[in-house]
């Protein structure tokens, strides 16, 4: 099966020495909507988390022998699904970022592992698991 996206947004950030995952990140940087998906940003506020999911776009063609790698910070190579390499089957990528600030069609986020110029492919709420009680669910 065959599955094309359209990137509707695009990464901005002046930093160089990007970190591996947004876990660790404190690099700041924009998300710049296409314009015609502006009017999607309504609700989104300052403070909150957003999951940025985006292509990989310079990663190299995956292939099997890149089933298992080696993280830089690991001493044995694992599955490519045990680890946040961007070369993948799929090259696509997933960060929970902070929103510092939003005006038209740009968002200002903390927490970028994103390169300059990352094709974003959507933008969802974060939110946190709630604690069920008594299999209530709202």
């Amino acid at each position: 099966m065959k599955i094309e996206m359209k990137s509707i947004a695009t990464a901005h950030t002046e930093c160089k020495d990007i970190p591996r995952h947004w876990s660790c990140s404190s690099v700041k940087g924009t998300i710049v909507i296409d314009k015609k998906y502006m009017e999607g940003l309504k609700d989104i506020q300052v403070g909150q988390y957003i999951v940025v999911i985006f292509c990989f776009h310079l990663s190299p063609e995956f292939t099997p022998r890149l089933l298992l790698q080696k993280p830089p910070h690991r001493k044995k190579r694992r599955g490519v699904f045990t680890t946040c390499s961007p070369v993948r089957p799929n090259p696509i990528g997933m960060s929970v970022l902070e929103v510092l600030g939003v005006k038209e069609n740009v968002i200002q986020v903390k927490g970028m592992d994103m390169l300059d110029g990352t094709p974003v492919l959507d933008i969802k709420p974060h939110v946190e698991k709630k604690a069920s009680a008594g299999g209530n669910h709202d």
